[in-house]
């Protein structure tokens, strides 16, 4: 298994935007507090490394292959990239299965998981970025559903992707919300200056 140091130098070597870095940091926060959760409420046998990698890794090619429709863009390039340096397999698959138009199937755990934290988290994200004080402390579900209801707020989130996921992962929206608010709880400093 690939350490997390490998995957952060993976990361950067293909993003350098400061925000799609701040958005795996998000997305791997989530995946590991669910990865625990998953392993304390429901038995589940989840592997915290993978499971972070792969929110690290899900969207590392994007900023140099943001084409969906192109053959060699997003997330078939990383892909490509990933199995060529041996990222395991089930990583890969999640990934591609974070992608609606790659008709992956979510079959695990993992790629339910990715699927449904990856909108949510910059939903989230935006929801905070937005507050006076830019504090994710004292951000509350009731506001962030609020933003979900308003299209006009982080169009570039999908609202059904997001409800997709949390029915994916069979765990009530305002609860999943509440999940992935936690999560990033502990990288205030790091994603939002605060």
């Amino acid at each position: 298994m690939n350490s997390r140091q490998d995957a952060l130098a993976l990361l950067t070597e293909y993003t350098k935007s400061p925000s799609l870095i701040n958005h795996a940091l998000s997305v791997e926060a989530c995946m590991l507090w669910y990865a625990r959760f998953f392993a304390e409420q429901r038995g589940a046998n989840t592997n915290p490394l993978l499971w972070g990698n792969t929110g690290l890794l899900h969207d590392f090619d994007y900023e140099m292959y943001p084409d969906p429709v192109a053959p060699d863009g997003h997330p078939f390039k990383g892909n490509t990239i990933l199995a060529e340096l041996g990222w395991p397999e089930e990583m890969r698959t999640a990934i591609m299965g974070h992608a609606h138009y790659t008709h992956t199937p979510r079959a695990s755990l993992l790629a339910k998981t990715l699927f449904a934290v990856d909108e949510l988290s910059g939903l989230i994200t935006a929801s905070v970025l937005v507050r006076p004080d830019r504090s994710i402390h004292n951000l509350e579900v009731k506001s962030v559903l609020k933003k979900f209801k308003d299209k006009a707020f982080a169009r570039g989130c999908n609202r059904e992707e997001i409800r997709l996921g949390s029915e994916e992962i069979e765990i009530p929206l305002e609860q999943h919300i509440a999940n992935c608010i936690d999560a990033m709880k502990p990288l205030s400093l790091e994603l939002f200056g605060v």
